[in-house]
């Protein structure tokens, strides 16, 4: 660091000096002062968070040089070492069903987390019925996503210049296009060339073949002129930078034991921590970012969740990234003379317009599909095919009830028999017993399938969290309260949604096994509870509108950024893991441009 308090460059390999220097005074709230174990040094940038958006960051800053200190709430996890992927499901407890602590299923690979994580609470306003998802530790939830990647397409980022609803982003399509390419180049992406509209194909590894409910499916969509085509999921089909393609064992939501499906740890952070640039501080629970009496970030204060002790660490730029509504409570709580309100929020926009993807979900049984003699139906932990939203000309006439659309994903097949398996034959069989029920259970069993709609919300000022003024998580910390609502386009969409599924079971010769009508909001879902929770700290080009410029850095803190899903202004009905990537790639070449104009000043 010069004299004159800039962040000083060396020219060579590194884009930052990394040299170690005291701490300097900061304005932060007096009664943690005492508790603060000073740090010993200052680093490049501090990282906080692990998952899709803290792990590109990592990638991209530590190859380019700069000395990084990463802080991660939970604990170590390397897939590689620590993955359950071949376990039997009758090992485990109930088959291996799900439960509180493990809502996806026992060995789902979420260490710690869920929609409650014990000593971490969070609360809802009166009226709301937000879920909330956290997935304590390294990794973060890309350990246990579905792997979906979809580019949002040129529609996607200027929304409200289409149906004057919602948000434009400060950016089209072609400025994110190279990041996309990149993001899918190194995480590994498969599906086709397809040339749908506002669907935008990408540098894909080859798709693996459908299975056998899946060209049923297909044929039926072809009669219903409804696309369905190979699935783009971030699963290698071929090695990849020393990774393996998959096996096809199917279990992707246990992590992948050789780590041929994208995780953030194998794929951004463990290369990042072998150029020597990067450590890594697990049991870290960060509680507000630090500034410095110039108003800038001077790093983040957390508490070692082992000594229970406060603990201040140093660095020149501060990049957020510990997911969207935890990084919003993150802000609001790093309140101080110049920020009151909260960190970077001069706009009162930190925490507004959150949204989720909107979700309902139908089943059915194919009579084709039973009494199959036995397939081998292996393949990815997922769909491979699915069907993106074809109904973009019918809106833009003004011929549909809603906005925006949705894509469908399917599921069907001969999984591997566990917990829930078969459930609900008997509305088929009529219940039995002994070895006749054994042979009727097999007649049908792959007979099943299920469609699950994901569209997209529109931002609403009626949906956004804020700190609740009278609850602490067992640290101390401030708890995030949430307000929520649909608005009539979400549930017209599921209403849509129930009535395309149907369609599609119906013309495959199929009955509907489960649905929902009106009298259960055609069965959407509730709040968060897709985990696709985006906005928060939303993008734009005007800073009193806005909390972030284009390039997701905070208008009032310049050495502020965020590479999580918290910047986003939309989200459309593609899954947002892979625009975090390309989002947070683009934030992190940013800040080395920066660094080196000397525009980012401490």
């Amino acid at each position: 660091m010069s004299s004159d308090g800039r962040l000083e460059y060396d020219v060579g390999s590194n884009i930052l000096r990394s040299d170690v220097h005291s701490a300097e005074s900061t304005d932060r709230n007096p009664k943690h002062m005492a508790q603060v174990k000073a740090p010993s040094k200052t680093y490049d940038v501090v990282i906080v968070g692990s998952g899709a958006g803290g792990g590109v960051a990592a990638h991209v800053l530590a190859l380019g040089g700069a000395k990084i200190c990463m802080l991660e709430a939970g604990d170590w996890f390397d897939c590689t070492k620590q993955s359950e992927m071949f376990a039997w499901p009758y090992n485990a407890p109930h088959r291996a069903a799900g439960s509180t602590a493990k809502p996806f299923g026992y060995f789902d690979a979420t260490l710690l987390g869920g929609w409650q994580v014990t000593g971490e609470p969070y609360t809802n306003a009166p009226g709301s019925d937000w879920m909330w998802w956290r997935a304590r530790m390294l990794g973060g939830r890309t350990n246990h996503y579905g792997r979906i990647s979809l580019r949002m397409g040129p529609y996607d980022f200027k929304p409200y210049s289409r149906d004057g609803k919602g948000f434009d982003w400060p950016f089209t399509y072609d400025d994110l296009a190279p990041y996309y390419d990149k993001a899918e180049e190194l995480i590994g992406v498969f599906g086709t060339q397809e040339g749908l509209e506002n669907t935008p194909d990408g540098k894909f590894q080859p798709a693996p073949a459908p299975r056998g409910y899946e060209k049923i499916i297909k044929a039926s969509c072809d009669q219903l002129n409804i696309p369905c085509i190979p699935s783009r999921l971030a699963i290698l089909t071929r090695p990849l930078n020393g990774r393996p393609a998959c096996h096809y064992c199917a279990q992707c939501g246990r992590s992948c034991s050789v780590n041929a499906n994208f995780n953030s740890p194998g794929v951004h952070i463990f290369p990042a921590m072998k150029t020597g640039n990067l450590e890594v501080r697990t049991g870290a629970m960060v509680r507000e970012v630090l500034v410095g009496q110039d108003g800038l970030a001077r790093g983040v204060s957390y508490i070692d969740k082992k000594t229970r002790k406060d603990v201040a660490v140093y660095g020149k730029i501060v990049v957020l990234a510990a997911s969207c509504c935890e990084t919003a409570r993150i802000m609001l709580n790093s309140k101080s003379n110049q920020f009151p309100n909260g960190i970077a929020n001069s706009s009162g926009l930190v925490g507004r317009y959150i949204m989720d993807t909107v979700g309902s979900s139908v089943s059915g049984f194919l009579p084709i599909l039973q009494d199959l003699p036995p397939q081998n139906e292996d393949g990815v932990g997922g769909m491979h095919m699915y069907m993106p939203w074809w109904l973009y000309k019918e809106q833009n006439a003004n011929k549909m009830p809603f906005a925006r659309g949705y894509h469908i994903e399917i599921g069907g097949g001969r999984g591997l028999p566990e917990a829930g398996t078969l459930s609900g034959s008997q509305r088929l069989l009529g219940g039995g017993y002994g070895l006749e029920l054994k042979k009727n259970l097999r007649k049908i069993y792959g007979s099943y399938v299920h469609f699950a709609g994901r569209g997209e919300m529109i931002p609403n000022e009626d949906s956004y969290c804020e700190i609740d003024p009278t609850t602490v998580d067992q640290w101390g910390i401030p708890v995030l309260r949430f307000n929520f609502k649909w608005s009539q386009d979400e549930l017209l969409q599921a209403k849509h949604m129930q009535e395309t599924f149907k369609e599609i079971i119906e013309t495959a010769g199929g009955t509907v096994t489960s649905s929902a009508g009106e009298d259960k909001q055609w069965g959407i879902s509730r709040g968060g509870e897709i985990i696709h929770e985006v906005g928060a700290t939303k993008i734009g080009d005007n800073p009193k509108t806005s909390v972030l410029n284009q390039y997701c850095q905070a208008w009032d803190v310049k050495n502020l950024f965020i590479t999580d899903a918290a910047p986003f202004v939309s989200n459309a009905d593609k899954n947002p893991t892979l625009t975090i990537s390309a989002l947070g790639w683009r934030t992190s070449e940013y800040i080395v441009d920066q660094v080196k104009k000397f525009n980012v000043k401490v």
